[in-house]
């Protein structure tokens, strides 16, 4: 209770309590593409499967990121998500 005292009196006193800072959203991938955070997101949610793996790789030219998910029944495979795009291979 003592705090909530504190608090009460320094805001009729003026004082604001300091926001935390912002925190930024991750930076999207060259082009405003996707980043591996959103890649892993949306592989997980298309597939209902966890994403174990995830590394990103040069393919063409192109930044790929390339996951390896499991599902519940074990079963283990890759895909290839393009950075710029977001397709999946």
């Amino acid at each position: 209770m003592p705090l909530l005292l504190a608090a009460a009196s320094m805001a009729a006193l003026g004082f604001a309590p300091t926001p935390p800072p912002a925190r930024a959203a991750p930076a999207a991938a060259a082009g405003g593409g996707m980043t591996m955070d959103q890649a892993v997101k949306m592989a997980s949610k298309r597939f209902h499967a966890r994403v174990v793996k995830a590394e990103t790789q040069k393919e063409g030219g192109r930044n790929v990121y390339v996951l390896r998910l499991l599902n519940e029944t074990g079963h283990v495979w890759t895909v290839h998500v393009d950075s710029a795009t977001g397709a999946v291979k």
